[in-house]
């Protein structure tokens, strides 16, 4: 996955795009703090699964940058988040549709044996291990709820 970003890289310099080079640099900056962290644990280098949760982080914090420039009358700034977005998407796999969520989701609970709300976090987890970088889990976590609830 770090070649990825560095081909990725290479091109957007050789193509002449600054917004597209400047935002591999972002994610390449946020790889390396995340490298850094990891090494207080023992281990050398983030894994895949850490590096796709880190790029979804990524792409939800410009999604809340957007939505307070646009509301402040900033559009300018606002489409400067979302085009970093896109660039941030093209690394990430394909995102699953909302039926796809609630079929894994209902996978999980038969895996896990989920019987209420307790087990909720039994089902994140294995969620996390299978899907991560594949669905966002903030809305994955209220369909989780929603089914174990029902």
């Amino acid at each position: 996955m770090r070649e990825q970003f560095t081909t990725a890289l290479k091109e957007a310099m050789k193509a002449g795009e600054k917004a597209r080079l400047g935002t591999i640099r972002l994610i390449q900056a946020a790889i390396k703090d995340k490298d850094i962290e990891v090494r207080g644990s023992g281990r050398e280098l983030a894994t895949n699964e850490e590096i796709l949760a880190l790029l979804q982080k990524m792409v939800k914090q410009r999604q809340e940058s957007a939505a307070v420039y646009r509301q402040n009358g900033r559009p300018e700034l606002a489409d400067g988040e979302e085009a970093e977005i896109v660039v941030i998407q093209a690394f990430l796999p394909k995102q699953m549709s909302e039926d796809e969520v609630k079929a894994a989701i209902a996978a999980a609970i038969t895996e896990t044996g989920a019987a209420g709300m307790k087990d909720m976090g039994k089902v994140i987890a294995v969620l996390k291990e299978k899907f991560t970088g594949q669905m966002d889990f903030a809305k994955a976590s209220a369909l989780v709820k929603a089914a174990l609830s029902a």
